[in-house]
């Protein structure tokens, strides 16, 4: 068995077994496939996808690819992934109201991926805030608070991080089992007994259509049975970016405002269907309307938000940027958009245009190598449906490169339609 027949063989749309799928996922974890070779398989599977079977295989592969941890000490914990989104800063209000409620949060998130955020990437502009621990150390904190957020660990599902980089730079991210394997590895490999899945579709999402986004619920609700999680899906839209700010640090103090109460009408949508179902799921409430209303009462009563608090402290942040927004540090030019002369309602935002804006701004990766800029960003203070008067202020534009931030502007103003 080597690499090259595998490639052909799915090359030429032939079923991949599960050895060759065990062969490559060990051979390539162990740094004996070349990154280029991997692109290839990774691009065939992409244009000619994979059965079920093969996806199963491919995520039990990478799920075993390293440790599976245990987290049965912890009693029942419900994991909650997204599939991306643009200004999807969800798992930042939703994880610390959920520990606010007695149910323990030990979640793993993942870097920004194409023109999507990151979890990670919006917890690491936190000044100080740790998000690479020992696992020992991971399961130590949700004993101790309730709650630990961290980046995927080396011996978590080693295989999915090198695959989902190499995603990200082959533009391969858009594929049902590549998604559903590297989502569901993840949640397998990090423990959790009950996951609920939040499957973004529209234009800021991989999944361009509602169908889309569904098959891929299926096929994760389906691997999750087979694997022994149960597993729910809610179906969200992300036509327009999630929230009024896109951009790592903008997200974080949009997330602490959440917090306060001050959560924008989407974003609270999508934070209470999914809450509601965790707390389901954990056993703390089977009528979701009554869950929604023990979520916003501890938003309401600040519990939620001293959760935050306590997670950023215990994993060395610096809680004085949580306590005091204005701390963080501010992209230097932060230019108004103005649609000169244009006057009605906004019919059209869409989400993937932003995030790809966000990336071209700094925010977001081209490379896997690249570096981003927590600061800069878009806000946006007209989103769809929103009346626009002739010289009012649509979004603004936070760029740390003049030239850009100018550039960026003018990109924005094609991307708002008025009518």
């Amino acid at each position: 068995m080597n690499i090259q027949e595998i490639i052909a063989k799915k090359r030429d749309k032939q079923e991949l077994t599960k050895e060759e799928i065990n062969f490559f996922i060990t051979e390539y974890t162990n740094n004996n496939i070349a990154d280029y070779q991997a692109s290839a398989l990774i691009m065939a599977i992409y244009l000619n996808g994979m059965s079920k079977e093969e996806t199963v295989n491919l995520t039990l592969a990478m799920a075993n690819s390293g440790d599976i941890l245990d987290l049965s000490e912890l009693g029942i914990v419900v994991d909650k992934h997204s599939t991306g989104g643009v200004g999807d800063k969800v798992t930042l209000i939703l994880a610390p109201i959920i520990a606010s409620l007695g149910v323990p949060v030990a979640k793993m998130s993942g870097r920004g991926l194409g023109y999507t955020g990151g979890t990670i990437d919006k917890l690491e502009s936190i000044p100080g805030y740790k998000i690479n621990i020992s696992e020992e150390e991971f399961i130590k904190n949700v004993k101790k608070i309730g709650i630990s957020l961290i980046g995927q660990t080396m011996n978590l599902a080693p295989a999915d991080k090198k695959i989902y980089a190499l995603r990200d730079a082959t533009s391969t991210t858009e594929s049902i089992p590549l998604i559903a394997s590297s989502i569901m590895s993840k949640k397998i490999a990090a423990g959790a007994s009950k996951i609920v899945l939040d499957v973004t579709y529209g234009s800021g999402a991989f999944m361009k259509t509602k169908d889309k986004a569904q098959e891929l619920a299926n096929e994760m609700i389906e691997i999750g049975k087979m694997a022994g999680r149960e597993t729910v899906a809610i179906i969200t839209p992300m036509e327009e970016p999630l929230g009024r700010n896109v951009g790592n640090t903008l997200e974080v103090i949009e997330a602490v405002e959440a917090l306060k109460g001050n959560i924008a009408e989407d974003v609270k949508n999508v934070v209470l269907e999914l809450g509601s179902n965790m707390l389901k799921l954990a056993g703390k409430g089977n009528n979701l309307e009554e869950n929604e209303s023990k979520m916003l009462e501890n938003i309401s009563n600040g519990k939620a938000l001293e959760k935050f608090k306590e997670l950023v402290a215990n994993q060395g942040g610096d809680v004085s940027y949580i306590e005091d927004t204005n701390k963080f540090e501010k992209a230097k030019y932060i230019l108004p958009v103005i649609l000169e002369n244009q006057k009605g309602t906004v019919k059209e935002l869409k989400a993937e245009e932003i995030g790809k804006l966000s990336v071209f701004l700094g925010g977001g990766r081209i490379r896997k190598e690249d570096k981003i800029d927590s600061a800069v960003g878009i806000t946006l203070n007209k989103k769809v449906g929103d009346k626009v008067e002739k010289s009012d202020i649509v979004a603004y534009i936070h760029s740390n490169d003049e030239e850009k931030g100018k550039e960026a502007v003018q990109r924005l103003k094609k991307i708002y339609i008025i009518k």
